[in-house]
């Protein structure tokens, strides 16, 4: 949308209200009624914002809280108001608010209420009537929008998909509420052309959205606890800490909301965040690095806190842990600590496969449940060079004869990641410890945060004045900062393992989700990977694929031999089956892939 500021979030309930309330021919409209008003200028008057439709009508979203939470928010004064197509087309360009109650910082989980509006939390595998409701119509949403693909699913079944979120959040169904939003906002990215837009994210959201509800949708579900998830976080006394800076990451969600995230640890190497994320896009995750932050009376940025420490009193925790800003919360400033000081350089002391082993596990737990920055890894690497990938740009290095493929944790080009990551690719031979996010693959795989001198390099990399690290999300690299590139030492054997052909189950996943059921039902659409799935060993892999090619050629006919409408359902489950065989196939030769030669093992 040309001029600023940015629209503010609109609640998924408010969305689906307004297009629910259009006409058949009006809905058909909405999708170019949408595209029209993102080339609209803008302008706020405090809690305010005015969309200029043409020279004689304007839209007017109030927003008091930062979102806008009821559909009266949002007024239009063309002549067919409130029926008109306007005020559901802005809610549709609008981003998504995230619409869980809100929690003060300092709450204990015993002030904790319901997790939904008079919902009680039922025992154990038990799923209420309503959450059993909830889940299958989010279910039959999600099937809808994967038979239809990205062009097909437009502002209508986008609005299907946010009112079927809002109510399982009012079923106490957090987790597949907030699965749905995210699908919804990968798919306005998609639509959107957004350079950051990615079809494996698409893909994902829509595995853990169909999982969820799939899981939940009967009466008795061993695992209904974890499906359902925890709607908010608990802030538990968490004492007097002491914290070291680690580094800083930006932070942008298809909620909306952007800022940054600093990562501490303490004396034993436990993790810690302080969290700076408000509505907002890109350019607020980009900035957010100089902001003061909410903690106690201290005046540390996050890019200072990053590179010094704290001491807490009556500090605040959630079981993530995310430390709270509560009345009673102390902080002060302290002296920090270089990664290769303790007691940050113990993180760097586990052997890599150990890291990689505790990330897979962390990364098999519902989000609410996983250990504080358990998918991180902490590696000393020697670059080898650059790799291309489809789509994206790889960074090749050595960690101790294994073959790590390190990638940019954000592609957006308001952020530093992909900039810097090409810098350090020019450099064979630079050596660095670097801090990633684990990639489950079947190859050893990182999203690379930030990087620093390892000990006995103190100066192969120029890092910011008393730091020691570059967080590559913020901090820009020159070629100043880096050295001449220098061979790779001799002698260095990096190991990359013979990948199982999972990419050719994860390429027609892949393309369901960009182009709808209809691009499998093509004649031969196989292309033979069923057998070279079936030689490979995976033979589980090619049934499932089979019957996914099968479930979306099948059509049945009516008496008058007419085409009957495809199952999307049935689609949907074979999808969801080669989506989580794929997943659990990755996990297992990912595990393997960080032993090096002769640890990977049959996946299948």
């Amino acid at each position: 949308m040309t001029g600023t500021p940015p629209l503010p979030p609109v609640a998924p309930a408010v969305t689906a209200a307004l297009v629910g309330a259009l006409s058949p021919r009006l809905r058909k409209r909405l999708d170019a009624a949408a595209a029209k008003l993102t080339a609209r200028p803008l302008t706020r008057d405090g809690d305010t914002v005015r969309v200029q439709v043409d020279d004689e009508t304007a839209l007017a979203l109030h927003a008091p809280t930062g979102s806008v939470l009821s559909a009266d928010d949002i007024r239009c004064d063309c002549l067919l108001a409130p029926a008109c197509v306007h005020r559901a087309a802005i809610a549709t360009a609008a981003p998504v608010a995230d619409d869980a109650p809100p929690q003060a910082p300092g709450e204990s989980a015993a002030a904790q209420p319901a997790t939904g509006p008079g919902t009680a939390e039922p025992p154990g595998g038990t799923v209420t009537p309503e959450q059993l409701a909830a889940a299958q119509a989010l279910w039959s949403a999600a099937a809808s929008a994967l038979e239809a693909g990205i062009d097909g699913a437009g502002a209508v079944l986008q609005a299907e998909l946010l009112g079927a979120a809002h109510t399982a959040r009012l079923a106490a169904l957090p987790r597949p509420a907030t699965a749905a939003i995210t699908v919804v906002g990968r798919l306005r990215a998609a639509r959107a052309a957004d350079p950051a837009h990615r079809l494996t994210d698409l893909t994902t959201a829509l595995g853990e959205l169909l999982h969820t509800t799939h899981g939940l949708a009967r009466p008795e579900a061993p695992d209904a606890a974890a499906l359902r998830g925890t709607a908010r976080r608990t802030y538990n006394p968490g004492g007097s800490l002491r914290l070291y800076g680690l580094f800083t990451e930006p932070v942008r969600a298809d909620s909306g909301h952007a800022g940054a995230v600093t990562w501490t640890a303490d004396a034993d190497g436990r993790l810690y965040n302080v969290p700076d994320v408000m509505p907002g896009g890109a350019e607020r995750a980009a900035t957010a690095v100089t902001r003061t932050i909410r903690l106690g009376d201290t005046a540390l940025t996050h890019r200072e806190l990053s590179r010094a420490g704290l001491s807490l009193s009556g500090a605040t925790v959630t079981p993530d842990g995310r430390l709270g800003a509560g009345a009673a919360v102390r902080a002060v400033r302290a002296t920090g600590a270089a990664w290769d000081e303790e007691p940050l350089a113990q993180l760097w002391s586990a052997p890599p496969a150990a890291q990689a082993a505790r990330a897979l596990d962390a990364l098999a737990l519902p989000e609410p449940q996983r250990p504080p920055g358990a998918d991180l890894l902490f590696l000393d690497v020697t670059v080898v060079g650059a790799l291309r990938e489809t789509g994206r740009e790889v960074l090749l290095a050595d960690c101790g004869g294994l073959g790590v493929r390190l990638v940019a944790a954000d592609d957006h080009p308001a952020l530093a990641h992909r900039d810097n990551l090409r810098l350090l690719a020019m450099v064979p031979g630079l050596a660095l410890r670097v801090v990633g996010r684990l990639v489950p693959a079947a190859h050893p795989r990182l999203r690379l945060l930030a990087v620093g001198r390892p000990p006995g390099h103190e100066t192969v990399l120029r890092t910011p004045p008393g730091s020691g690290h570059t967080d590559l999300g913020h901090d820009r690299l020159q070629r100043g900062d880096l050295p001449p590139g220098r061979p790779v030492p001799a002698g260095t054997v990096v190991h990359e393992p013979a990948e199982a052909p999972l990419h050719l189950l994860r390429r027609r996943t892949d393309q369901a989700a960009a182009a709808g059921r209809r691009t499998l039902a093509l004649p031969g659409r196989d292309g033979g990977d069923g057998r070279r799935l079936r030689t490979a060993g995976l033979r589980t892999g090619a049934a499932l694929l089979d019957e996914l090619h099968r479930a979306a050629a099948d059509r049945g006919r009516d008496v008058f031999g007419r085409l009957l409408p495809a199952d999307a359902d049935r689609f949907a489950r074979a999808w969801l089956a080669v989506a989580l065989y794929t997943d659990s196939a990755a996990r297992t030769l990912c595990a393997a892939a960080w032993h090096g030669p002769g640890g990977q093992e049959g996946a299948d």
